[in-house]
């Protein structure tokens, strides 16, 4: 059997600077959601600041681990199966460009590999916000100049979304932002 920490995305540059964000985003009576919590530490800083949080991870190691920092934690694919309505998102996601054969299967894999051009799984979790936001629920997305900062914020904008940049950091051979994004009422309301 696997080592927890071998298999488990350990807290870093970007999980603090997700975490700074959330801190500065979150409400008292937010219901809060943290797709893909790896290790647990973004959502377990939110605990006593807002109503209620849930995370999900997809990796069985990464739901122990939440769950031993006392975060209510459901394994499943980003947010498959839980309803919402949630006010606040927030989501670290692999965004890595990958190529097959880079792939290193294992369950940290899913914490890095962000396919082809590093939005893959940025995509999937855009496409399904509708279902689970709030209507004024907001979304904070780490991205980073590997995944391709414009293409995410398009992405945002063709599924209703606006989107800004809150915070950011350079990192080596990067930089790091995190995207806050709401929902785009004027172009909601020009349409329909």
């Amino acid at each position: 059997m696997p080592d927890m920490d071998d298999q488990v995305y350990q807290p870093e540059a970007d999980t603090f600077l997700l975490l700074r964000a959330a801190e500065r985003e979150v409400r008292p009576h937010d219901r809060v959601l943290e797709v893909g919590t790896g290790s647990g530490r973004v959502a377990a800083g939110l605990t006593k600041a807002a109503d209620s949080v849930v995370a999900t991870d997809i990796n069985p190691y990464a739901v122990l681990a939440a769950r031993s920092c006392g975060v209510e934690t459901v394994r499943c694919d980003l947010a498959a199966g839980l309803a919402g309505p949630f006010d606040l998102i927030v989501f670290n996601p692999p965004y890595l460009p990958t190529s097959p054969e880079e792939r290193i299967d294992d369950w940290l894999e899913y914490a890095l590999d962000g396919g082809p051009d590093g939005r893959w799984v940025i995509e999937r979790f855009i496409r399904d916000l509708g279902r689970i936001l709030s209507p004024y629920g907001r979304v904070l997305l780490l991205v980073s100049t590997l995944t391709g900062l414009d293409a995410v914020r398009e992405i945002f904008a063709a599924h209703g979304f606006v989107s800004f940049i809150v915070d950011e950091e350079p990192l080596e051979g990067e930089r790091l932002y995190v995207l806050r994004a709401t929902r785009d009422f004027c172009r909601i309301n020009a349409t329909g």
